[in-house]
């Protein structure tokens, strides 16, 4: 039992050591990639900025409806 709770524990730090970036870092970078396509202005339009451009306009709806913001402080 022991062994399969240790065995568990190793997993799980393994799997946390891999994570992906969080849901803002995410955000962050897909502006950065959005600026960058928009001052390059002759950049084809990719799947990947047209998906950084979701991300985008999600967190924008997202953002509207929250009452705090990022550092849980009330909104003005």
């Amino acid at each position: 039992m022991r062994l399969l709770l240790a065995l568990m524990a190793a997993a799980l730090l393994a799997s946390a050591a891999q994570a992906a970036p969080g849901e803002r870092d995410r955000l962050n970078a897909c502006k950065a990639m959005v600026e960058r396509a928009g001052a390059a202005q002759a950049a084809p339009e990719t799947a990947e900025l047209q998906k950084c451009r979701q991300i985008i306009k999600e967190w924008t709806l997202r953002d509207s409806r929250m009452s705090i913001d990022e550092n849980g402080q009330p909104m003005k």
